[in-house]
């Protein structure tokens, strides 16, 4: 990818996290940002007044983000770009737990926040960015969709969903379209303080987590987003449909 291509992002869950990393290194790059999210990140937006959107949109309620797709705002966001990157960021890990404690008011919303929305918003960018030469979508995985861990029996189920979706949609052979469900590793974000402040009982795993934090295994969010980013605009993006940051980062 040549760097005067114009490059068109939108990045879901920006205002916290990993999404706020990613947001914000896109924009260092000069990339146009749309972010997608529940609240807005003000400090980021006084930074980049006209480089980045905001939509205040609740993810975790398909209706309302079918209602806001239902709009010519997408279209026009990526309209004369020549590649468009939607990152499909936000997620949720709650309810954690056996499966006869979880509310199923929680579990809805995760399968909502954690596979629809980004299934709605790939669909909907794909056919949006018809005029865009290189369409890229990333989901942002987890270690949980290929390894099952008990009290996490949602996240993982969520998470292997996007794995699948991805390996599904590379068969259809769009050759203006790459796809990648990706795992960004461990990383020090308020969903990893919700893991290690649930019990044992929820979650037997707790202790592993711990040590992770303790003995500082975890990445930050900034480290992250640059090697995903790296990913993401490289040439080699979707040459597997699903993969992990950190064995890309090892055989780079």
């Amino acid at each position: 990818m040549t760097s005067s291509s114009p490059i068109r992002a939108i990045v879901t869950g920006h205002a916290r996290g990993l999404g706020a990393a990613i947001a914000e290194q896109l924009l260092a790059r000069n990339v146009t940002v749309l972010g997608l999210s529940r609240s807005r990140h003000a400090a980021l937006k006084a930074r980049f007044p006209t480089q980045l959107e905001e939509i205040e949109l609740q993810l975790a309620e398909p209706a309302r983000v079918a209602q806001w797709l239902a709009t010519d705002a997408l279209r026009n966001f990526v309209s004369g770009a020549q590649t468009v990157l939607l990152i499909n960021n936000a997620g949720m890990v709650q309810p954690i737990g056996p499966i006869e404690g979880q509310e199923v008011t929680a579990v809805a919303d995760a399968v909502s926040l954690n596979v629809a929305t980004p299934l709605m918003l790939a669909s909907a960018l794909a056919a949006a960015a018809v005029d865009a030469t290189d369409r890229r979508i990333v989901h942002i995985s987890s270690g949980a969709a290929r390894n099952a861990y008990p009290g996490w029996s949602v996240y993982c189920a969520t998470k292997a969903a996007l794995d699948h979706h991805a390996r599904a949609v590379a068969l259809d052979a769009n050759r203006a379209l790459r796809i990648c469900s990706l795992a960004p590793g461990v990383i020090d974000t308020d969903m990893q303080a919700q893991i290690r402040g649930s019990g044992e009982e929820q979650f037997p795993m707790r202790a592993r987590f711990e040590d992770l934090k303790r003995n500082g295994q975890l990445s930050t969010p900034e480290q992250c987003a640059a090697q995903l980013i790296d990913y993401a605009l490289s040439d080699t993006f979707g040459d597997t449909p699903v993969a992990d940051i950190r064995e890309i980062a090892k055989a780079a």
